[in-house]
């Protein structure tokens, strides 16, 4: 007897009902999930859900349709491995025709002159270099934005901060300019880290359980891990400016800016929602707050009144809670491909 509901142990295997409603796309995003997960180490399940999707209106003829392409294209084309195929186009392994097989070797076919054995240790079966660290692949999974210049931009921004208030005399008139600056680093983070602009693999992405607004909020979440520490660090160590506000005054506003361009997101894209947000803040804060001039003194008296005071913060706080709740009734949205 198979049980479908979730919650009852090793024995939950999956039924006729629930594999149905997954090839209709029906099923909610936690029995998908599970559903997923179970059938990688459940061939029985694994079967019970490939008939249901073979069986579909829509799925069965599609997939006939690829499984006829594919064999019509393995008729036409030499019978040659993912990794030789790789190896022979960089010009670092044996030619198209060679045969990899589970335990390293490769099987080379040189017509009219017999056969032959090379061994590719350590190449495994994909002809792939060995697989990256943990600590490698966790960088991987965390984004784009992680993995390219807007690491290197969040650095030179904090970095920076400290080098012109020491380094060439500033002193505590840098503070105000990192104030205006933060809260938009971790928005541009978000916008490179997910999206059709952003992620090659995103159409793959959105297509499984954990695509969407999942790996959406999990890949903000590491922007914000990174940037909130480096940002609020650099600010600690600047000279304080009498009056101003704190170094982790940033981080309510930045919070709230984020999930605007998420919530925004979910109407327009990634990239339009992070850029119509970091244009409204350029415009509504950070222009009237230059508006008395570049001066320290100046920039952080204009700065002040966005940043500075309970009620302020508070109403930063109010704000991030209101775009949190919309982007919680849009989370369906982020199932559905950008449009370009």
């Amino acid at each position: 007897m198979r049980r479908e509901r979730s919650g009852l142990g090793p024995d939950w295997h999956v039924g006729g009902e629930l594999a149905a409603r997954y090839a209709a796309g029906t099923a909610a995003e936690s029995e998908a999930w599970s559903l997923e997960k179970h059938v990688e180490a459940c061939g029985a399940c694994a079967a019970v859900v490939s008939s249901a999707v073979r069986a579909g209106p829509e799925t069965g003829p599609l997939l006939a349709g690829i499984r006829a392409a594919v064999l019509e294209r393995a008729v036409q084309e030499p019978r040659e491995s993912v990794g030789a195929r790789a190896y022979a186009n960089n010009g670092t392994g044996p030619a198209i025709g060679t045969t990899v097989t589970g335990a390293g070797t490769s099987t080379t076919n040189v017509t009219g002159a017999g056969t032959s054995t090379t061994n590719l240790a350590g190449a495994g079966t994909t002809g792939v270099p060995p697989r990256l660290s943990r600590a490698a692949r966790v960088v991987w999974a965390a984004g784009p934005a992680l993995r390219g210049a807007w690491l290197v931009a969040l650095v030179v921004v904090a970095l920076g901060a400290v080098a012109l208030s020491y380094g060439a005399g500033l002193g505590a008139s840098v503070r105000p300019l990192l104030l205006v600056t933060a809260p938009v680093l971790p928005l541009a983070g978000v916008a490179l880290s997910y999206g059709l602009h952003a992620d090659p693999l995103y159409e793959i992405a959105t297509s499984t359980p954990a695509g969407g607004l999942r790996l959406l909020l999990t890949r903000a979440a590491a922007v914000l891990a990174v940037s909130v520490p480096a940002l609020t660090l650099a600010g600690a160590v600047l000279p304080v400016a009498a009056g101003g506000p704190g170094a982790a005054a940033w981080l309510l506003p930045g919070l709230a800016l984020t999930l605007a361009a998420l919530a925004l997101g979910s109407f327009v894209g990634g990239r339009r929602g992070a850029a119509a947000v970091g244009a409204a803040w350029l415009a509504f804060v950070v222009a009237p707050a230059a508006a008395g001039g570049p001066a320290g003194a100046a920039l952080m008296a204009g700065a002040s009144p966005y940043f500075a005071g309970p009620a302020v913060q508070s109403g930063w706080a109010a704000g991030a809670v209101a775009c949190a709740l919309l982007l919680a009734a849009r989370r369906r949205s982020f199932d559905h491909l950008e449009t370009p």
